[in-house]
């Protein structure tokens, strides 16, 4: 799969600044451009950009790759941007909600929350098993915005509540997505902070 990913082959220089308790000067540089302090921030010639979906599409449109992550066909396009959302909204987003109550003392977690999640992850999946049965990613045959967005959504939520094997285009799906090269990457540097998911970390991924 590494030969098989241009954007891994052919990427543009950038500074990656990390942040925690011992990068204090990379936080307060994250907050004098976007006072809300979260990341992803992207600052490219002193213009900054926020939120990941409109920093993949600035890059596009800037500094475009080998891969096209907003088709040109529009049509194609706005199925796109639907999964992207679909991903962060109903996936990840969910699947958040069982993170944050992991991260509460004991005596003020819901014990609902669980069961709310599992039910709404597998609403969700078993959506996502018909709409990409037959595709190669999220929407059709290229590696898109979708994708970007599916990756770290199913990544986490497939922890938090496992994809069950009625739903093997998911399933197939992730498994994809956690072999191409570039995904790969972020898995494999994201390695050293796995200790701090509340909700354990699986040696499978």
């Amino acid at each position: 799969m590494e030969g098989a990913d241009p954007a891994v082959r052919k990427c543009h220089a950038f500074t990656f600044r990390p942040l925690g308790p011992d990068q204090r000067d990379n936080g307060r540089a994250l907050k004098a451009v976007w006072p809300v302090g979260k990341f992803p921030v992207l600052v490219d010639a002193g213009v900054p950009v926020v939120e990941s979906s409109a920093i993949i599409e600035y890059l596009d449109v800037h500094h475009p790759g080998a891969v096209r992550f907003i088709p040109a066909d529009a049509v194609t396009a706005i199925e796109v941007r639907m999964l992207d959302r679909i991903f962060d909204n109903h996936v990840m987003g969910v699947m958040q909600r069982a993170v944050i109550d992991a991260m509460l003392p004991r005596e003020r977690r819901d014990p609902d929350v669980m069961g709310a999640v599992s039910t709404a992850l597998d609403t969700i999946y078993a959506w996502l098993d018909e709409r990409l049965a037959g595709r190669a990613w999220a929407a059709g045959d290229g590696f898109t915005l979708a994708d970007c967005a599916g990756a770290p959504a199913l990544f986490y939520a497939d922890w938090v509540h496992p994809i069950e094997p009625r739903f093997p285009t998911v399933h197939g799906y992730r498994e994809r997505l956690l072999a191409r090269a570039s995904v790969k990457r972020c898995v494999d540097d994201a390695r050293p902070y796995r200790a701090l998911f509340p909700l354990g970390a699986p040696d499978r991924d």
